[in-house]
Protein backbone atom coordinates (compact mmCIF):
# COMPACT_ATOMS: atom_id res chain seq x y z
CA UNK A 1 0.00 0.00 0.00
CA UNK A 2 1.07 3.55 -0.62
CA UNK A 3 1.39 5.74 2.44
CA UNK A 4 -0.61 8.97 2.38
CA UNK A 5 1.39 11.96 1.22
CA UNK A 6 2.44 14.12 4.13
CA UNK A 7 1.18 17.70 3.77
CA UNK A 8 3.64 20.56 3.81
CA UNK A 9 2.98 22.97 6.68
CA UNK A 10 4.13 26.42 5.65
CA UNK A 11 5.87 28.57 8.24
CA UNK A 12 4.18 31.93 8.97
CA UNK A 13 7.56 33.58 8.27
CA UNK A 14 7.76 32.23 4.72
CA UNK A 15 6.26 33.99 1.67
CA UNK A 16 2.68 32.94 1.01
CA UNK A 17 2.50 30.18 -1.62
CA UNK A 18 -0.19 30.70 -4.25
CA UNK A 19 -2.13 27.82 -5.83
CA UNK A 20 -0.06 25.93 -8.37
CA UNK A 21 -0.37 23.35 -11.11
CA UNK A 22 1.91 20.41 -11.78
CA UNK A 23 2.72 19.36 -15.33
CA UNK A 24 4.55 16.25 -16.51
CA UNK A 25 6.14 15.87 -19.96
CA UNK A 26 7.24 12.50 -21.24
CA UNK A 27 7.28 10.06 -24.11
CA UNK A 28 8.55 11.16 -27.48
CA UNK A 29 7.47 14.72 -26.66
CA UNK A 30 10.84 15.17 -24.91
CA UNK A 31 12.81 13.28 -27.57
CA UNK A 32 15.13 16.07 -28.74
CA UNK A 33 16.25 19.64 -28.16
CA UNK A 34 13.76 21.10 -30.64
CA UNK A 35 10.86 19.57 -28.73
CA UNK A 36 12.28 20.71 -25.41
CA UNK A 37 12.35 24.27 -26.75
CA UNK A 38 8.70 23.93 -27.81
CA UNK A 39 7.82 22.64 -24.35
CA UNK A 40 9.62 25.60 -22.81
CA UNK A 41 7.32 27.92 -24.75
CA UNK A 42 4.27 25.97 -23.56
CA UNK A 43 5.48 26.29 -19.98
CA UNK A 44 6.03 30.03 -20.47
CA UNK A 45 2.42 30.38 -21.65
CA UNK A 46 1.19 28.40 -18.63
CA UNK A 47 3.31 30.55 -16.32
CA UNK A 48 1.57 33.64 -17.69
CA UNK A 49 -1.80 32.14 -16.67
CA UNK A 50 -0.79 30.73 -13.27
CA UNK A 51 1.22 32.05 -10.39
CA UNK A 52 3.20 28.89 -9.66
CA UNK A 53 4.10 25.91 -11.80
CA UNK A 54 6.14 22.76 -11.17
CA UNK A 55 7.15 20.57 -14.10
CA UNK A 56 8.17 16.91 -13.97
CA UNK A 57 10.09 15.44 -16.91
CA UNK A 58 11.01 11.99 -18.19
CA UNK A 59 14.24 10.97 -19.90
CA UNK A 60 14.69 12.03 -23.52
CA UNK A 61 13.57 9.61 -26.21
CA UNK A 62 15.08 6.15 -25.81
CA UNK A 63 17.65 7.25 -23.22
CA UNK A 64 16.47 4.79 -20.55
CA UNK A 65 16.54 1.86 -22.99
CA UNK A 66 20.02 2.87 -24.14
CA UNK A 67 21.27 3.04 -20.54
CA UNK A 68 19.86 -0.43 -19.85
CA UNK A 69 21.63 -1.81 -22.93
CA UNK A 70 24.84 -0.10 -21.85
CA UNK A 71 24.64 -1.76 -18.43
CA UNK A 72 23.92 -5.17 -19.92
CA UNK A 73 26.92 -4.87 -22.21
CA UNK A 74 28.99 -4.97 -19.03
CA UNK A 75 26.92 -7.28 -16.82
CA UNK A 76 24.03 -9.62 -17.72
CA UNK A 77 22.62 -9.13 -14.20
CA UNK A 78 23.65 -5.65 -13.06
CA UNK A 79 23.23 -4.77 -9.39
CA UNK A 80 19.92 -3.00 -8.87
CA UNK A 81 21.42 -0.21 -6.79
CA UNK A 82 23.92 0.63 -9.52
CA UNK A 83 21.18 0.47 -12.14
CA UNK A 84 19.29 3.14 -10.22
CA UNK A 85 22.40 5.32 -10.09
CA UNK A 86 22.73 4.91 -13.87
CA UNK A 87 19.07 5.23 -14.91
CA UNK A 88 18.41 8.31 -12.80
CA UNK A 89 20.82 10.28 -15.01
CA UNK A 90 18.38 10.22 -17.93
CA UNK A 91 15.87 12.56 -16.29
CA UNK A 92 18.67 14.83 -15.08
CA UNK A 93 19.70 15.49 -18.66
CA UNK A 94 16.15 16.46 -19.63
CA UNK A 95 15.55 18.74 -16.64
CA UNK A 96 18.84 20.59 -17.12
CA UNK A 97 18.29 21.23 -20.83
CA UNK A 98 14.69 22.32 -20.27
CA UNK A 99 15.84 24.80 -17.64
CA UNK A 100 18.36 26.22 -20.11
CA UNK A 101 15.59 26.58 -22.70
CA UNK A 102 13.44 28.47 -20.18
CA UNK A 103 16.35 30.74 -19.31
CA UNK A 104 16.68 31.62 -23.00
CA UNK A 105 13.02 32.72 -22.93
CA UNK A 106 13.72 34.99 -19.98
CA UNK A 107 12.06 32.79 -17.34
CA UNK A 108 13.73 32.14 -14.02
CA UNK A 109 13.82 28.36 -13.58
CA UNK A 110 15.68 25.82 -11.46
CA UNK A 111 16.14 22.08 -11.92
CA UNK A 112 15.90 19.64 -9.01
CA UNK A 113 16.55 15.92 -8.76
CA UNK A 114 13.96 13.70 -7.11
CA UNK A 115 15.95 13.72 -3.88
CA UNK A 116 16.32 17.53 -3.94
CA UNK A 117 12.56 17.81 -4.50
CA UNK A 118 11.90 15.70 -1.39
CA UNK A 119 10.70 12.46 -2.99
CA UNK A 120 11.28 9.89 -0.20
CA UNK A 121 10.92 6.21 -1.09
CA UNK A 122 11.26 2.81 0.50
CA UNK A 123 14.51 0.85 0.08
CA UNK A 124 13.59 -1.11 -3.06
CA UNK A 125 15.58 -0.52 -6.20
CA UNK A 126 14.15 -0.28 -9.74
CA UNK A 127 10.55 -0.30 -8.48
CA UNK A 128 10.62 1.83 -5.32
CA UNK A 129 7.43 3.19 -3.81
CA UNK A 130 7.03 6.79 -2.69
CA UNK A 131 6.32 6.87 1.04
CA UNK A 132 6.52 10.61 1.67
CA UNK A 133 7.04 13.91 -0.12
CA UNK A 134 8.81 16.79 1.60
CA UNK A 135 8.56 19.60 -0.97
CA UNK A 136 10.29 22.33 1.08
CA UNK A 137 12.82 23.17 -1.64
CA UNK A 138 10.14 23.17 -4.35
CA UNK A 139 7.98 25.52 -2.28
CA UNK A 140 10.90 27.84 -1.56
CA UNK A 141 11.84 28.12 -5.24
CA UNK A 142 8.26 28.71 -6.38
CA UNK A 143 7.86 31.40 -3.70
CA UNK A 144 10.72 33.23 -5.47
CA UNK A 145 8.73 33.15 -8.71
CA UNK A 146 10.77 30.38 -10.34
CA UNK A 147 9.51 27.57 -12.54
CA UNK A 148 10.69 24.37 -10.86
CA UNK A 149 11.74 21.50 -13.14
CA UNK A 150 11.94 18.12 -11.37
CA UNK A 151 13.50 14.93 -12.67
CA UNK A 152 10.79 12.28 -12.56
CA UNK A 153 11.07 8.53 -12.00
CA UNK A 154 13.50 8.95 -9.10
CA UNK A 155 13.73 9.59 -5.39
CA UNK A 156 15.90 8.88 -2.40
CA UNK A 157 15.44 6.10 0.14
CA UNK A 158 15.54 6.58 3.89
CA UNK A 159 19.06 5.08 3.62
CA UNK A 160 19.98 7.99 1.31
CA UNK A 161 20.37 5.77 -1.74
CA UNK A 162 19.11 6.96 -5.12
CA UNK A 163 16.07 4.91 -6.15
CA UNK A 164 13.92 4.70 -9.27
CA UNK A 165 10.17 4.11 -9.39
CA UNK A 166 9.90 1.68 -12.29
CA UNK A 167 8.69 2.23 -15.84
CA UNK A 168 6.25 5.15 -15.99
CA UNK A 169 7.39 6.33 -12.57
CA UNK A 170 7.52 9.97 -13.68
CA UNK A 171 3.72 9.93 -13.55
CA UNK A 172 3.93 8.94 -9.90
CA UNK A 173 6.42 11.73 -9.23
CA UNK A 174 4.04 14.29 -10.75
CA UNK A 175 0.92 13.18 -8.91
CA UNK A 176 2.74 12.74 -5.59
CA UNK A 177 4.11 16.27 -5.91
CA UNK A 178 0.68 17.60 -6.85
CA UNK A 179 -0.72 16.04 -3.69
CA UNK A 180 2.04 17.41 -1.46
CA UNK A 181 1.82 20.88 -3.02
CA UNK A 182 -1.99 20.92 -2.84
CA UNK A 183 -1.99 21.67 -6.56
CA UNK A 184 -5.22 22.57 -8.30
CA UNK A 185 -4.61 19.82 -10.87
CA UNK A 186 -2.02 17.54 -12.44
CA UNK A 187 -1.53 17.58 -16.21
CA UNK A 188 0.21 14.60 -17.86
CA UNK A 189 1.55 15.43 -21.35
CA UNK A 190 2.84 12.78 -23.74
CA UNK A 191 2.68 11.82 -27.41
CA UNK A 192 -0.97 10.64 -27.13
CA UNK A 193 -4.06 12.71 -26.39
CA UNK A 194 -5.31 10.63 -23.50
CA UNK A 195 -6.55 7.12 -22.80
CA UNK A 196 -7.91 4.80 -25.49
CA UNK A 197 -10.16 1.76 -25.36
CA UNK A 198 -7.28 -0.42 -26.66
CA UNK A 199 -3.71 -0.05 -27.83
CA UNK A 200 -4.07 1.82 -31.17
CA UNK A 201 -1.16 -0.16 -32.58
CA UNK A 202 -3.27 -3.32 -32.14
CA UNK A 203 -6.79 -1.98 -32.69
CA UNK A 204 -6.82 0.76 -35.33
CA UNK A 205 -10.38 1.88 -34.48
CA UNK A 206 -9.83 2.08 -30.72
CA UNK A 207 -11.85 4.89 -29.18
CA UNK A 208 -10.77 7.91 -27.15
CA UNK A 209 -12.12 7.90 -23.58
CA UNK A 210 -13.04 11.43 -22.38
CA UNK A 211 -13.13 10.43 -18.71
CA UNK A 212 -12.16 7.40 -16.68
CA UNK A 213 -12.68 6.61 -13.00
CA UNK A 214 -9.74 6.01 -10.68
CA UNK A 215 -10.40 2.26 -10.19
CA UNK A 216 -10.90 1.59 -13.90
CA UNK A 217 -7.70 3.50 -14.79
CA UNK A 218 -5.78 1.69 -12.07
CA UNK A 219 -6.92 -1.70 -13.36
CA UNK A 220 -5.96 -0.66 -16.90
CA UNK A 221 -2.48 0.36 -15.76
CA UNK A 222 -1.92 -2.83 -13.78
CA UNK A 223 -3.13 -4.92 -16.73
CA UNK A 224 -0.62 -3.42 -19.16
CA UNK A 225 -1.90 -0.03 -20.41
CA UNK A 226 1.06 2.33 -20.69
CA UNK A 227 -0.63 5.75 -20.57
CA UNK A 228 -0.44 6.14 -16.79
CA UNK A 229 1.49 4.43 -14.01
CA UNK A 230 -0.70 2.51 -11.52
CA UNK A 231 1.11 4.13 -8.59
CA UNK A 232 0.25 7.58 -9.93
CA UNK A 233 -3.43 6.71 -10.07
CA UNK A 234 -3.28 5.39 -6.50
CA UNK A 235 -1.91 8.70 -5.25
CA UNK A 236 -4.50 10.66 -7.22
CA UNK A 237 -7.29 8.54 -5.76
CA UNK A 238 -6.05 8.97 -2.20
CA UNK A 239 -5.87 12.77 -2.51
CA UNK A 240 -8.77 13.19 -4.98
CA UNK A 241 -6.59 14.94 -7.57
CA UNK A 242 -7.91 15.02 -11.12
CA UNK A 243 -5.37 13.93 -13.74
CA UNK A 244 -5.60 15.46 -17.20
CA UNK A 245 -3.91 13.23 -19.81
CA UNK A 246 -3.15 15.28 -22.93
CA UNK A 247 -1.03 15.40 -26.08
CA UNK A 248 1.91 17.78 -25.81
CA UNK A 249 1.77 19.27 -29.30
CA UNK A 250 -1.75 18.43 -30.51
CA UNK A 251 -4.15 20.12 -28.07
CA UNK A 252 -7.86 19.50 -28.23
CA UNK A 253 -8.91 16.20 -26.70
CA UNK A 254 -7.96 14.96 -23.29
CA UNK A 255 -8.86 12.23 -20.81
CA UNK A 256 -9.72 13.25 -17.28
CA UNK A 257 -9.10 10.63 -14.59
CA UNK A 258 -11.20 11.45 -11.56
CA UNK A 259 -13.70 10.15 -9.03
CA UNK A 260 -16.94 9.27 -10.83
CA UNK A 261 -20.28 8.36 -9.31
CA UNK A 262 -20.78 4.58 -9.05
CA UNK A 263 -22.58 3.34 -12.12
CA UNK A 264 -21.81 6.46 -14.16
CA UNK A 265 -20.22 4.29 -16.87
CA UNK A 266 -21.24 0.62 -16.96
CA UNK A 267 -19.77 -2.22 -18.99
CA UNK A 268 -16.49 -2.85 -20.79
CA UNK A 269 -14.62 0.41 -21.34
CA UNK A 270 -11.28 -0.95 -22.50
CA UNK A 271 -9.50 -4.10 -23.66
CA UNK A 272 -5.92 -4.14 -22.40
CA UNK A 273 -3.09 -6.60 -23.03
CA UNK A 274 0.24 -7.51 -21.51
CA UNK A 275 2.49 -9.48 -23.83
CA UNK A 276 5.31 -10.76 -21.60
CA UNK A 277 4.04 -12.78 -18.66
CA UNK A 278 4.95 -16.16 -17.22
CA UNK A 279 3.00 -18.37 -14.85
CA UNK A 280 4.78 -20.38 -12.21
CA UNK A 281 3.02 -23.51 -10.92
CA UNK A 282 3.80 -25.60 -7.84
CA UNK A 283 2.29 -28.93 -6.98
CA UNK A 284 2.77 -31.78 -4.53
CA UNK A 285 3.20 -32.00 -0.77
CA UNK A 286 3.60 -28.92 1.43
CA UNK A 287 2.75 -26.65 -1.47
CA UNK A 288 1.92 -23.75 0.86
CA UNK A 289 5.37 -23.83 2.46
CA UNK A 290 7.07 -24.16 -0.92
CA UNK A 291 5.05 -21.25 -2.28
CA UNK A 292 6.27 -19.18 0.67
CA UNK A 293 9.86 -20.14 -0.19
CA UNK A 294 9.35 -19.07 -3.81
CA UNK A 295 7.72 -15.80 -2.78
CA UNK A 296 10.58 -15.02 -0.37
CA UNK A 297 13.19 -15.67 -3.06
CA UNK A 298 11.36 -13.45 -5.54
CA UNK A 299 10.97 -10.72 -2.92
CA UNK A 300 14.70 -10.82 -2.23
CA UNK A 301 15.20 -10.29 -5.98
CA UNK A 302 12.55 -7.54 -5.87
CA UNK A 303 10.32 -9.34 -8.37
CA UNK A 304 6.60 -8.64 -7.75
CA UNK A 305 4.06 -11.43 -8.18
CA UNK A 306 0.33 -11.28 -8.87
CA UNK A 307 -2.72 -13.48 -9.52
CA UNK A 308 -1.76 -15.76 -6.61
CA UNK A 309 -3.76 -18.99 -6.19
CA UNK A 310 -2.94 -21.56 -3.47
CA UNK A 311 -5.11 -24.66 -3.02
CA UNK A 312 -4.06 -27.15 -0.33
CA UNK A 313 -5.84 -30.52 -0.57
CA UNK A 314 -7.29 -31.57 2.78
CA UNK A 315 -7.18 -35.27 1.92
CA UNK A 316 -4.28 -35.74 -0.48
CA UNK A 317 -1.18 -33.52 -0.42
CA UNK A 318 -0.10 -34.72 -3.85
CA UNK A 319 -3.06 -32.87 -5.38
CA UNK A 320 -2.27 -29.53 -3.68
CA UNK A 321 -1.20 -26.78 -6.06
CA UNK A 322 -0.28 -23.12 -6.22
CA UNK A 323 0.31 -20.67 -9.03
CA UNK A 324 1.16 -17.03 -9.61
CA UNK A 325 1.96 -14.74 -12.53
CA UNK A 326 4.98 -12.54 -13.17
CA UNK A 327 5.36 -9.71 -15.67
CA UNK A 328 8.83 -10.31 -17.08
CA UNK A 329 9.34 -7.33 -19.39
CA UNK A 330 11.46 -5.18 -17.07
CA UNK A 331 13.07 -7.81 -14.84
CA UNK A 332 16.87 -7.89 -15.00
CA UNK A 333 18.40 -11.38 -15.01
CA UNK A 334 15.11 -13.29 -15.15
CA UNK A 335 16.85 -16.42 -16.50
CA UNK A 336 19.14 -16.57 -13.45
CA UNK A 337 16.22 -15.94 -11.09
CA UNK A 338 14.37 -18.89 -12.63
CA UNK A 339 17.44 -21.08 -12.14
CA UNK A 340 17.55 -20.04 -8.47
CA UNK A 341 13.88 -20.93 -8.09
CA UNK A 342 14.46 -24.38 -9.59
CA UNK A 343 17.39 -25.01 -7.23
CA UNK A 344 15.52 -23.80 -4.15
CA UNK A 345 12.11 -25.40 -4.76
CA UNK A 346 13.24 -28.59 -6.50
CA UNK A 347 10.85 -31.01 -8.24
CA UNK A 348 7.26 -29.90 -8.64
CA UNK A 349 7.85 -26.40 -10.02
CA UNK A 350 6.90 -25.63 -13.61
CA UNK A 351 7.07 -22.49 -15.75
CA UNK A 352 4.43 -21.66 -18.35
CA UNK A 353 6.18 -19.36 -20.82
CA UNK A 354 5.07 -17.65 -24.04
CA UNK A 355 1.90 -16.39 -22.36
CA UNK A 356 0.09 -13.07 -22.60
CA UNK A 357 -2.74 -11.55 -20.58
CA UNK A 358 -5.95 -10.21 -22.10
CA UNK A 359 -8.09 -8.02 -19.81
CA UNK A 360 -11.58 -6.61 -20.12
CA UNK A 361 -11.81 -3.49 -17.94
CA UNK A 362 -14.92 -1.69 -16.76
CA UNK A 363 -17.50 -1.31 -14.03
CA UNK A 364 -20.09 -3.97 -13.31
CA UNK A 365 -18.43 -6.73 -15.32
CA UNK A 366 -18.68 -9.28 -12.53
CA UNK A 367 -22.18 -8.62 -11.25
CA UNK A 368 -22.95 -11.81 -13.14
CA UNK A 369 -21.00 -14.32 -15.25
CA UNK A 370 -22.27 -13.23 -18.66
CA UNK A 371 -19.23 -11.22 -19.81
CA UNK A 372 -16.85 -13.98 -18.73
CA UNK A 373 -18.87 -16.73 -20.42
CA UNK A 374 -19.23 -14.71 -23.60
CA UNK A 375 -15.47 -14.02 -23.69
CA UNK A 376 -14.72 -17.72 -23.29
CA UNK A 377 -17.15 -18.60 -26.09
CA UNK A 378 -15.75 -15.90 -28.38
CA UNK A 379 -12.17 -17.11 -27.98
CA UNK A 380 -13.14 -20.78 -28.26
CA UNK A 381 -14.97 -20.18 -31.54
CA UNK A 382 -11.75 -18.63 -32.87
CA UNK A 383 -9.58 -21.52 -31.63
CA UNK A 384 -7.80 -19.42 -29.00
CA UNK A 385 -7.19 -21.48 -25.85
CA UNK A 386 -7.70 -19.84 -22.45
CA UNK A 387 -4.99 -21.01 -20.03
CA UNK A 388 -5.97 -19.07 -16.93
CA UNK A 389 -8.73 -16.81 -15.56
CA UNK A 390 -8.66 -14.06 -12.92
CA UNK A 391 -11.38 -11.57 -12.00
CA UNK A 392 -11.68 -8.47 -9.82
CA UNK A 393 -14.51 -5.98 -9.36
CA UNK A 394 -13.39 -4.07 -12.44
CA UNK A 395 -11.48 -6.63 -14.50
CA UNK A 396 -11.68 -10.02 -16.23
CA UNK A 397 -8.22 -11.30 -17.19
CA UNK A 398 -7.53 -14.32 -19.40
CA UNK A 399 -4.17 -15.93 -20.09
CA UNK A 400 -3.77 -16.85 -23.76
CA UNK A 401 -0.83 -17.90 -25.96
CA UNK A 402 1.40 -14.92 -26.67
CA UNK A 403 1.16 -15.57 -30.40
CA UNK A 404 -2.64 -15.04 -30.26
CA UNK A 405 -2.84 -11.98 -28.02
CA UNK A 406 -3.34 -9.37 -30.74
CA UNK A 407 -6.15 -11.36 -32.35
CA UNK A 408 -7.74 -11.85 -28.92
CA UNK A 409 -7.68 -8.10 -28.23
CA UNK A 410 -9.17 -7.31 -31.65
CA UNK A 411 -11.99 -9.83 -31.21
CA UNK A 412 -12.94 -8.62 -27.73
CA UNK A 413 -12.71 -4.95 -28.64
CA UNK A 414 -14.93 -5.52 -31.67
CA UNK A 415 -17.48 -7.37 -29.53
CA UNK A 416 -17.73 -5.03 -26.55
CA UNK A 417 -16.27 -1.62 -27.31
CA UNK A 418 -16.18 -0.74 -31.02
CA UNK A 419 -19.83 0.29 -31.30
CA UNK A 420 -19.57 2.67 -28.33
CA UNK A 421 -16.39 4.53 -29.40
CA UNK A 422 -16.47 8.28 -29.06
Amino acid sequence: MFSPIQPFNQSPDQPKIMPCIVQKYGGSSVADVDKLQKIARLIADAKDRHTDIAVVVSAMGKTTDELVMLARSISPIPRRREMDMLLSTGERITMSLLCMALHELGLDAVSLTGSQAGIITNDRHNDAQVIEVRPFRVQDEMAKGKVVIIGGFQGVSYRRDITTLGRGGSDTTAVALAAALDATRCEIYSDVDGVYSADPSIVTDSGHLPEVSYPVMQEMSMAGAKVLHAGAVQFAKEKNIAIYARSTFEPGRETVIRRLSPGAIIGVQAVVSEKQVERIRLQGNEVGARFKQAAELLESAQVPIKEVNVAESASDGEHSQASFVISTQNIYGWKQIKTNLLNKIGPGIEFDTDLAALSLIGEGLNRNNLALLEALDLLAINDIPVLGITTTSFRISLLVPRSRIEKSVQLCHSRWVADTNV
